[in-house]
C-alpha cells in the first residue's frame, strides 16, 4: 500500500515537468523537495523558503542545511505577517490571510522564474484539523502532491527514513503564532518571547513541545512521556527561572501534554 501511495506521487510529480516547493525545512517539505528532485532533476526544482518573525532562526539554518545536502537550489523571500490585515491581531483565520500572502509570493517568483507548478507539503492527516490557510492554497491554485497521493504523516516519516533523510523523526513544527489564543494580539516582542521559551526547551533536550501563550503565564506542553522530567526539582527550577527571565510571570505545565492545534480546542 506504501508503494503505491510512493508511486502515485511520482507520477503526479512527473508530470509537472518544473516546480517551487514552499520548504521550511520540516518532514513534510523536506521529503517532498527529495522527491522532486530525485523526480525531475536539480534544475527543475527551487526550494522557496519564506524568512518570517513568527520562525525562529535554527528552522531557517536548518532548511539552508538540508537543501545543501540535497543539492537543491534554494531561494529566500521576505514574509513578514505582521503586517497583514487580519493576521497580527489574530483572526480565527489568521492563517489563511498568512497562507495568502505567502503563495502569493510564490506564484510571482514562479512565474518569474519560469517554474509550471507551485508546491505546498499538506499531507492527508492535515484534513483532520482546523486549517483556513487550506482555502488560500485551494484558491492560488496551489498543488499538493502528498495530499493528493493520500500520503499520511506516518507514511512520510516512513518513506523519509528509507530516504535517509535526517527529517524523518522530527519533531513537529508550526509557526509560533499558532501559540496564542485566537483574539490574542502577535507581536514581535511576544513572538520573541515565546521562542526564546521554546529555545529553552530545546536546549534542555526536551524533543516535543510548545509554549503556549496566555498573557503573564506560559503553559508548557511536551510529549507525554517527557512530563516526568518535570519531576525533578533542579530540572524545574532551571525552566522556571528562565521562562520568568524571558518575561513570564507564572509558568504552568499542562498534564494533558502536547497535542497540535491544542489553540483549537477552544474553536467554536
Amino acid at each position: 500500500m506504501l508503494d503505491q501511495k510512493y508511486r502515485k506521487l511520482k507520477d503526479i510529480l512527473m508530470e509537472m515537468e518544473s516546480v517551487v516547493v514552499a520548504f521550511s525545512g520540516g518532514v513534510d517539505s523536506t521529503f517532498l523537495l527529495r522527491v522532486a528532485k530525485d523526480v525531475l532533476g536539480t534544475e527543475n526544482v527551487l526550494a522557496l523558503t519564506a524568512t518570517s518573525p513568527t520562525y525562529p532562526e535554527y528552522e531557517l539554518e536548518e532548511s539552508r542545511q538540508l537543501a545543501t545536502e540535497m543539492k537543491v537550489r534554494q531561494l529566500e523571500i521576505e514574509s513578514d505577517e505582521l503586517k497583514i490585515p487580519g493576521f497580527a491581531n489574530n483572526e480565527r483565520n489568521r492563517c489563511y490571510h498568512c497562507k495568502k500572502e505567502l503563495f502569493t509570493l510564490c506564484r510571482e517568483k514562479a512565474k518569474e522564474l519560469g517554474f509550471a507548478f507551485i508546491l505546498d507539503g499538506s499531507n492527508l492527516d492535515d484534513l483532520d484539523d482546523i486549517r483556513p490557510g487550506r482555502k488560500a492554497i485551494e484558491e492560488l491554485e496551489i498543488r499538493s502532491p502528498l495530499l493528493e497521493a493520500e500520503l499520511t504523516k506516518n507514511d512520510i516519516r516512513l518513506l523519509s527514513r528509507d530516504l535517509n533523510l535526517s527529517t524523518w523523526n522530527k519533531q513537529p513544527f508550526a509557526c509560533l503564532s499558532s501559540r496564542f489564543p485566537f483574539g490574542t494580539e502577535i507581536t514581535s516582542e511576544r513572538l520573541i518571547q515565546v521562542g526564546r521559551c521554546e529555545t529553552v526547551l530545546r536546549h534542555h533536550r526536551v524533543r516535543n513541545y510548545r509554549v503556549r501563550y496566555h498573557n503573564e503565564t506560559a503553559r508548557i506542553e511536551v510529549a507525554p512521556d517527557e512530563i516526568e522530567k518535570f519531576i525533578d526539582e533542579e530540572f524545574r527550577k532551571e525552566i522556571v527561572a528562565e521562562f520568568k527571565a524571558a518575561g513570564f510571570t507564572y509558568v504552568a505545565l499542562d498534564l494533558e501534554g502536547y497535542r497540535t492545534g491544542s489553540m483549537n480546542e477552544v474553536h467554536p
